[in-house]
């Protein structure tokens, strides 16, 4: 399992060197309020998230999913 970057990192890919596309696979628990129009078609106005993991993450690039740490962002990103 990979952590998430906080503002002050980002994910880099230690096979090839991607710091831009990552294909991310999540799993969340939320709480949300949900709107019905009189039609009965719905939308969230709200949601609240409970829980998040983080399962997997994946380089566009070069496909690898053993290879991603979390590195410090460079100055001024």
């Amino acid at each position: 399992m990979t952590d998430l970057p906080d503002p002050t990192q980002r994910w880099r890919c230690g096979g090839c060197g991607n710091l831009t596309r990552f294909d991310v696979t999540r799993s969340r628990r939320t709480t949300e309020y949900w709107h019905f129009d009189l039609a009965g078609d719905h939308r969230v106005d709200d949601t609240e998230v409970l829980a998040e993991a983080v399962e997997s993450v994946r380089c566009r690039w070069c496909g690898r999913d053993d290879a991603i740490e979390v590195i410090a962002r460079a100055d001024g990103e």
